[in-house]
């Protein structure tokens, strides 16, 4: 019988073993290449077939939108498909690399030209914004309360039109206005008539004004008063008018200035008083001190006895001693006396009973005519 070699038998299994173990090796590289290149392929043919694919998008163009269908996967390219041009003002709402996937919206904004004139300056402005309010925003003019916009701010926008500001300001200004004092003028019975005489010096008084003035853009348009209070009062300047008669030296070769006839007696007379205050009194202890028993009771100043209707009491600067007068009124009198009391335009007429001239008191209102050293007579 033969023998059967185990040795060999091994051999050749080895051999064929490490034959497929040695290809294998060798061609994993380009079994791994094939599939890398496999894979790129497919992405690549489903990318070819994605971009190529029509999508729907919405495109929105100044306000009015549109649905859009497209093969174009960038939105610069689907712009350029839709003769929509972008200018450098316009506002996108994407940027224009954007991917299109479909679905999406892309909102444009068109820029206008309008005329802007504010702070003094006139310019040419672009803005999407369709109302006036919208657009100062947009261009970031800030408005103060006072400002005024032209048109309205509510109104609406269209390319080339002119929007005005006007910088509005007020200010407030102090100032102060004299106030003019008035002139007081008052009789005074101790200034000679004609005469006058400034007892209190006016004074100018002070008015505090508040002027409102309103500028437009820089240039003075209006101003008011918004507010008045006095400051100081004036102070009134008072004269003194004089209503003194002047003193008139009168002696029996004075001329009479008139004549006139009084209850049937024609005469002439020196100087006419005017006003003049009239008193009474006796010869008793209540007018002049004196009792009966006393030294020179009933004896005037001139050494004449007191005699009811004749004799009367005196200022000699204003009547002679021994002139004799015609009271309105009264009558005929002669001036024969004086008294301490009796100053100025006052006679002090004499009445013998001493309670009548107690009761007579002061009467005044009487015109007094001065007629000389004879009393007049009955022609």
């Amino acid at each position: 019988m033969g023998n059967i070699s185990l040795t060999e038998t091994h051999v050749s299994r080895s051999s064929s073993m490490s034959l497929a173990l040695r290809w294998k090796h060798e061609n994993l590289r380009l079994i791994l290449s094939l599939g890398l290149i496999s894979i790129a392929m497919t992405f690549m043919f489903l990318v070819l077939l994605y971009g190529t694919a029509t999508k729907s998008v919405s495109v929105v163009v100044n306000g009015q939108e549109t649905v859009v269908h497209t093969k174009q996967w960038v939105l610069q390219r689907l712009l350029d498909e839709q003769a929509i041009k972008i200018g450098e003002h316009d506002e996108i709402s994407a940027a224009l690399n954007t991917k299109i996937k479909g679905g999406e919206k892309f909102v444009i904004e068109h820029a206008s030209p309008i005329q802007l004139t504010a702070d003094g300056k006139t310019t040419t402005v672009y803005t999407t914004a369709r109302t006036v309010e919208s657009a100062l925003q947009d261009l970031h003019i800030a408005l103060g309360d006072l400002d005024k916009v032209t048109p309205e701010p509510t109104a609406s926008l269209t390319s080339g039109d002119e929007i005005k500001v006007v910088r509005v300001k007020k200010e407030i200004e102090e100032m102060t206005e004299p106030i003019a004092f008035d002139t007081e003028k008052k009789n005074d019975a101790s200034i000679l008539k004609g005469k006058e005489q400034v007892v209190q010096e006016g004074k100018e008084g002070v008015l505090l004004k508040k002027k409102e003035k309103t500028f437009e853009d820089g240039v003075l348009v209006s101003e008011a008063v918004v507010d008045e209070q006095v400051q100081s009062e004036s102070v009134n300047k008072i004269v003194a008018i004089g209503t003194k008669n002047p003193v008139v030296v009168l002696s029996a070769s004075s001329p009479s200035v008139d004549e006139i006839a009084k209850n049937g007696v024609k005469f002439g007379y020196k100087q006419i008083l005017k006003n003049v205050k009239l008193t009474a009194y006796s010869a008793g202890v209540a007018s002049t001190g004196k009792s009966k028993d006393s030294p020179g009771y009933g004896k005037t100043y001139t050494g004449t006895t007191v005699t009811e209707g004749r004799t009367i009491a005196v200022d000699p600067k204003v009547v002679p001693l021994g002139w004799w007068v015609y009271i309105e009124g009264v009558g005929f009198r002669r001036a024969e006396d004086i008294g301490s009391g009796v100053k100025g335009q006052m006679i002090d007429v004499y009445y013998d009973d001493e309670s009548h001239a107690n009761r007579f008191g002061t009467k005044s209102g009487f015109t007094v005519y001065i007629i000389g050293p004879k009393k007049p007579t009955e022609n």
